[in-house]
């Protein structure tokens, strides 16, 4: 496979993982916490990460996600939604804000 064809796959990927994401509390053990202390802990982006075990090891390694565990959902760093944002925004795909769900 060529370089140009692994750095597609790649900001593709990126773009994908942050598409199919969702902002939640970054709380440990979610159900432990009462839901008036959720507002101490960040909003954070994560997504489902059903790709290439070796390309999520290299966006993690880059900073982009953290992958942490083979199960769990990934975090997108901020730094990795920067680069989805900039990647989506060169390809022409325009995002749809969505307000922050603050409670």
């Amino acid at each position: 496979m060529s370089e140009k064809q692994k750095k597609a796959i790649r900001e593709l990927t990126l773009m994908l993982m942050y598409l199919t994401s969702w902002e939640e509390r970054d709380a440990p053990g979610l159900r432990a916490v009462k839901k008036r202390d959720l507002e101490k802990y960040p909003l954070v982006r994560r997504c489902w990460k059903g790709y290439e075990h070796s390309l999520l090891d290299k966006l993690s390694e880059e900073g982009l996600i953290n992958a942490a565990g083979r199960t769990y959902p990934a975090l997108i760093t901020p730094e990795g939604e920067a680069e989805a944002r900039k990647l989506l925004a060169q390809y022409g795909i325009k995002l749809e804000e969505k307000e922050r769900d603050n409670d």
